[in-house]
């Protein structure tokens, strides 16, 4: 037997069957296009994503000889997805890094109070969250609004086009924004604030909850060979804090993707986060919390240096037969940048919370390089996780260690950078892909092949390789890191001059 995990991403989505032990057994990828039909909107299309999932998992079966028993589902938080009665979409998904709930976001922090919507919810109020961008269908489109039978993220997405009920675990209910995390239960207050009907949430229940089966003609479509069982999973940052064994506080998981966020695990959560705009809400962990802050922007500044200036390295890349990020990486040096990025490009992120920010290089010369560019773009990325740490340390959290996971873990040129950086040893596991491990070892849970979450861990994480940070360098960057947080500030009078401006 083999267990599957699934990660739908905000740019890609993966399938991975894992035998008991972690092994991999079978993996499969998909990209697919992050729409931008408006300045910004950044958006989904579900059927794309599932068309996209349903290939992943084909391919995943195709290859395997031990049949998958039973899967769970990760997936980025926020994203939001309407359906009828029937299951038909009825409009595109609404990505995290989507600002057309910002009117609605200021409007339930008016109605509301920022500290009392953190107090239930343990998230700071901004737009990124499902509920604010659900508020704006309900003015925008309210025809289709009425036709809404679930509002569903992508986990109770692909549960509901795999046959099961959209069950929903309260790491992910908490990205809506409309959870009552310590209750456990939706909170009637911020809906009714909100004019949402409850019961077009999805049903709420613990990761490692067994919902159903795979109907046998949809187990046929997707090449399952045994009768498979879906269980609750959970938002792609826990799972992969839980795939990485990340499961106890002072653990921190940095998660290095598309998006970079930085994740410590908690047992309670402390008052002082709300002031620095850092979430805190369940973990797939029973009894545990994750404090979770992040910067949307991440690795999709890399992804962009690749496609509007890496035309010299892709050539080098194909003709020598080494992947493009490896060829756009091995150009930098060990030595802190003579530049600097502010890595704005999707807001600001977590730190200021201010989602009219945009992107700085600061420092250019007619002596500026390529090479130059594509460092200070990797340490504006990572200097974002370090004042997170800084503030964690400064509000008495303990930080006992660091584990990267995530396709930007596979460069050790930029994990020792962020070593130095962040003046501490970072870890990576075995498997990179963790938030499907993550996943899969929910479904093992649930299905009974580990007694519990901490044997399902003890099984299947193998630490790989720990970068040490050196004592000079990170000296050197925590001098460039208190520069580099200054910048924001010299910069704000400019982002809210823009933002009057585009207003009028």
């Amino acid at each position: 037997m083999s267990l599957m995990g699934i990660d739908v991403g905000t740019t890609g989505c993966k399938a991975i069957a894992f035998a008991q032990t972690g092994r991999v057994l079978a993996r499969a990828y998909r990209e697919y296009p992050l729409l931008n039909p408006a300045p910004g909107r950044y958006e989904l299309d579900p059927e794309t994503v599932w068309d996209a999932v349903r290939d992943c998992v084909r391919k995943v079966n195709a290859a395997l000889d031990d049949p998958v028993t039973a899967l769970a589902i990760s997936s980025q938080g926020e994203a939001v997805t309407p359906v009828d009665k029937a299951g038909a979409v009825l409009a595109n998904s609404p990505v995290g890094s989507d600002m057309r709930g910002i009117e609605n976001a200021n409007l339930l922090r008016t109605q509301l109070g920022e500290e009392h919507i953190y107090r239930i919810t343990g998230q700071p109020v901004s737009y990124n969250y499902s509920l604010p961008k659900i508020m704006w269908w309900k003015t925008q489109m309210p025809d289709m609004f009425e036709r809404v039978w679930k509002f569903l993220c992508y986990v109770e997405f692909v549960s509901l086009r795999l046959g099961v009920e959209p069950v929903i675990d309260y790491s992910m209910a908490a990205r809506t924004m409309a959870l009552d995390s310590q209750r456990r239960g939706w909170s009637a207050e911020f809906l009714a604030a909100a004019g949402i009907a409850e019961n077009t949430m999805p049903t709420l229940a613990p990761s490692g909850t067994v919902v159903g089966r795979i109907p046998e003609n949809t187990a046929r479509e997707l090449s399952f060979a045994s009768a498979v069982e879906v269980v609750v999973g959970g938002h792609d940052q826990p799972c992969a804090a839980l795939g990485a064994g990340v499961v106890e506080s002072g653990d921190i998981l940095y998660s290095i993707g598309t998006t970079e966020a930085l994740l410590s695990v908690a047992n309670e959560c402390s008052p002082g986060l709300w002031q620095h705009h850092i979430s805190c809400y369940p973990h797939v962990v029973p009894e545990k919390y994750v404090v979770l802050a992040g910067n949307y922007t991440g690795g999709h500044l890399l992804r962009w240096y690749r496609d509007r200036l890496a035309f010299e390295e892709k050539q080098i890349a194909a003709q020598s037969g080494i992947d493009v990020y490896d060829a756009i990486t091995q150009q930098i040096t060990d030595q802190p940048s003579r530049l600097w990025v502010l890595p704005y490009f999707a807001g600001s992120g977590t730190v200021e919370d201010d989602p009219q920010a945009t992107g700085a290089i600061l420092g250019l010369t007619f002596e500026t390089t390529r090479a130059d560019i594509v460092k200070a773009i990797m340490e504006g990325i990572t200097y974002e996780q370090a004042l997170t740490i800084r503030i964690l340390e400064s509000l008495g959290l303990p930080i006992r260690r660091v584990v990267a996971v995530g396709g930007g873990a596979r460069s050790q040129t930029w994990l020792q950078m962020k070593a130095h950086i962040l003046g501490k040893a970072v870890q990576t596991t075995l498997v990179e892909e963790a938030s499907t491990l993550g996943a899969a070892l929910l479904a093992g849970w649930g299905t009974g092949v580990y007694a519990s979450l901490d044997d399902a861990v003890e099984q299947t994480v193998t630490r790989q390789r720990q970068f040490e940070p050196d004592a000079h360098l990170s000296q050197q960057y925590q001098e460039a890191l208190d520069i580099y947080q200054t910048l924001y500030a010299m910069l704000k009078p400019f982002y809210q001059r823009t933002a009057r401006g585009a207003r009028a």
